[in-house]
């Protein structure tokens, strides 16, 4: 039997600024280590999102423009968005991506610009500062750290059913006062890390791409493939 998943690249085109396109390329590496077929497509403007056709979405960061106009568009994407991720859809969600699944966010011009609401935060604004630099984190869950590098000046609150990424063990992380970076609620995983995220923390990607494969493959012992996957910390 072949295995495959298909990853949605919410507004790849668009949404890409700090080379987020690497997670999809990571993924598709460790899935080639263990004979799984991983493609990916850009969904981008005025193009449907359909919640069963995909088994990963990745939504990455952009400017102030460029998620001016996704913002715009994404509302006709709301219903499958949530549909995805209230199914347990996997996805991983990046600065800007992370900001639009709230239910809304500051620009640097000071406008409250509308997320989805699929996801219970929402992001204000630091006058005349960001939060710049390397950030090191542990997740309490599994005990992995994860490592990356932060450039926002949005600070991003948290609500109900999400958890964080994981707790700062050195940067700023959300918002440089709870000492968390990130959310995950159900199989969504968000965050502030460019990089991009997933090529850096091996141990991440491969914990979104197995959680993927068991939801699409129940029936599949998946345990040699774990044990036998060579990931890559940085």
């Amino acid at each position: 039997m072949t295995l495959s998943l298909k990853i949605a690249h919410l507004y790849g085109d668009l949404m890409n600024t700090y080379g987020d396109i690497g997670n999809i390329i990571a993924l598709k590496y460790y899935g080639k280590q263990i004979g799984v077929e991983v493609t990916s497509e850009i969904v981008s403007l005025e193009e449907n999102f359909k919640a069963e056709d995909y088994d990963i979405a990745v939504f990455g960061g952009g400017q102030d423009f460029e998620q001016s106009v996704v913002a715009k568009d994404l509302t006709n994407k709301k219903n499958e968005i949530t549909k995805f991720i209230e199914n347990n859809g996997n996805m991983i969600a990046i600065c800007g991506g992370y900001q639009m699944l709230g239910h809304y966010y500051i620009d640097a011009d000071g406008n409250k610009l509308p997320g989805i609401g699929a996801l219970d935060h929402h992001t204000e604004q630091q006058d005349n500062h960001r939060f710049i630099g390397n950030v090191l984190i542990k997740n309490e869950e599994t005990g992995q750290e994860y490592k990356g590098f932060e450039n926002h000046q949005g600070i991003t609150f948290t609500g109900k059913d999400e958890r964080p990424l994981g707790d700062i063990i050195n940067g700023n992380g959300n918002n440089g006062t709870d000492n968390f970076e990130g959310a995950i609620y159900k199989n969504t995983y968000c965050t502030y890390f460019h990089g991009p995220v997933l090529a850096r923390n091996g141990n991440l990607a491969k914990r979104i791409l197995f959680s993927a494969l068991k939801q699409k493959y129940p029936n599949v012992d998946f345990t040699e493939s774990e044990n036998n996957l060579e990931i890559y910390q940085y």
